[in-house]
């Protein structure tokens, strides 16, 4: 019964375009959330960045321990993208820049909390709403609120979307790095002195090879080559070359490996240097006894509702890397269903706003009632 103002709450978020680094923007979408929050009865607290748009923090209840919520309002998308593929519904799905990750998941949290109280059950025990501004870069300025509030609830619930393509919540995911790879060599006339030259590109083709084959599918660790570049002109041997490189792994094991392997790149060239740079950002959620109890947990509220709620395994990260590396029980996915996050065809299942801000809101209740 509450879809429709639901979906005209995801549709303001939507129409307030909030892309990583655009602090206006992003001020601007906090400031209506704040709002949304208090409306609820949330204690409010904006935490201001110099560069990055502000945090919000809202809280409701007491006591320690509690339930810590995750949720970002930046998005991949800049101003603009909505002039240009404005919001649509066709056949029950909800189409625009930032729907499903993870305004949608927004939307979810503010109503979950409003049925409760909507009920007579406010939570007794603490529960926490982070919306940070900066999670699709890395979550740079909001890492350390994260970690510090990570130490202070007994849970973590990230309500980033669920997993296509069945809805699936997540109980493990991939730690994420980069790594910049920059190689010097000598630049020279490439037709008068081509033989003084040392081809700083071709010394990175080289480690580009060497480096494409650190993925090892069987222990789940991949690397990828995005971005690469160097020289100045076609008619001069390049004394600059640099790569950029994204990197998965599925353990914290597997991440020292890497970081080792990296470590250990040395020059193929004679007269060429080379310098590595980066790590790890986000550590691995591995999927512990107590991740698979709470698991276990939100799946048979959703049986009680009425549906069924997988679990898997992603690629990607999230702020519940953060939490989980701490030890923190960390449930991920409770967000909206849908598909194509950061594609042009991004979309929310509209049936679903409703059906997981159900699930959101008895695992809570369930939290309150009988601590993790």
């Amino acid at each position: 019964g509450h879809q429709h103002d639901m979906v005209a709450l995801l549709t303001r978020l939507i129409e307030l375009e909030s892309p990583s680094g655009a602090k206006p923007e992003i001020d601007r979408l906090a400031g209506l959330l704040g709002a949304e929050a208090q409306s609820l009865g949330a204690d409010v607290q904006l935490l201001e960045q110099e560069t990055a748009g502000s945090h919000l923090l809202a809280r409701w209840g007491t006591g320690p321990g509690g339930t810590l919520l995750l949720c970002h309002m930046d998005t991949v998308w800049q101003v603009g993208t909505l002039a240009d593929r404005p919001i649509r519904v066709e056949q029950g799905l909800l189409y625009g820049p930032g729907a499903l990750d993870m305004k949608g998941g927004i939307v979810n949290a503010l109503w979950a909390m409003r049925a409760l109280l909507h009920l007579g059950l406010p939570p007794r025990r603490r529960v926490t709403l982070l919306i940070n501004s900066d999670e699709e870069t890395g979550s740079t300025t909001s890492r350390s609120t994260i970690e510090a509030l990570a130490r202070e609830h007994d849970v973590a619930l990230v309500i980033e979307p669920a997993q296509p393509p069945d809805g699936a919540l997540k109980t493990e995911r991939k730690g994420t790095g980069a790594y910049r790879v920059e190689v010097t060599g000598r630049a020279a006339h490439a037709g008068v002195d081509h033989c003084k030259g040392i081809n700083a590109i071709e010394e990175l083709a080289h480690q580009i090879l060497t480096i494409q084959h650190f993925t090892d599918y069987v222990t789940g660790t991949t690397v990828n080559v995005g971005l690469a570049g160097g020289g100045t002109r076609s008619n001069v041997v390049p004394e600059h070359a640099w790569a950029r490189v994204d990197v998965r792994v599925t353990d914290q094991v597997q991440a020292a490996h890497l970081d080792a392997r990296f470590r250990a790149l040395a020059p193929r060239m004679p007269g060429t240097a080379l310098s590595v740079s980066g790590g790890i950002g986000r550590p691995p959620m591995v999927r512990t006894p107590a991740i698979a109890v709470l698991y276990q947990r939100a799946a048979a509220l959703a049986r009680e509702i009425g549906f069924e709620v997988p679990e898997a395994a992603s690629g990607g990260g999230s702020d519940g890397n953060f939490t989980a590396a701490l030890g923190l029980p960390t449930l991920d996915g409770l967000g909206v269903v849908g598909d194509g996050a950061h594609a042009a065809h991004e979309h929310v299942i509209l049936d679903s706003l409703p059906q997981r801000a159900a699930l959101l809101a008895a695992l809570l209740h369930s939290l309150d009632q009988n601590p993790f």
